[in-house]
């Protein structure tokens, strides 16, 4: 079997800009949400029996070097640990509605571009 832990931390650098923590806000019911979908695509895609899934996101002010996301995952082979875990990250980037405001050493923050809670119809 395999187990895979990944641990995402606050990087000092952004876009060129030197950063000293990163604020996390989410809509809390709506991550929730997010993550059992998420699973549950990647259970429908990857097909994968036997595995175990943790993801908790932090949300608040977090400095350098602290971890902002923990996802662990527990299967039978190791290659398919490895793509769960990445299917799952990938996927919480793209759709999870957590918003990251950047604290800056100059004394300005910003907040970067997110997930919106509500999609546009095309």
């Amino acid at each position: 079997g395999a187990s895979i832990f990944f641990s995402g931390t606050v990087r000092n650098q952004n876009d060129n800009k030197s950063v000293l923590g990163i604020t996390y806000d989410s809509h809390d019911a709506l991550v929730i949400k997010s993550f059992e979908e998420i699973y549950n695509e990647a259970d429908q895609k990857l097909n994968i029996k036997n595995k175990a899934v943790f993801i908790e996101h932090a949300k608040g002010y977090l400095n350098l070097g602290e971890v902002s996301i923990i996802i662990a995952v527990a299967c039978k082979h190791r290659d398919e640990a490895y793509v769960l875990s990445r299917y799952i990250i990938e996927e919480i980037k793209k759709r999870s509605p957590i918003w990251k405001k950047e604290h800056y050493v100059n004394d300005k923050s910003s907040w970067l571009k997110g997930n919106p809670i509500l999609h546009e119809k095309n």
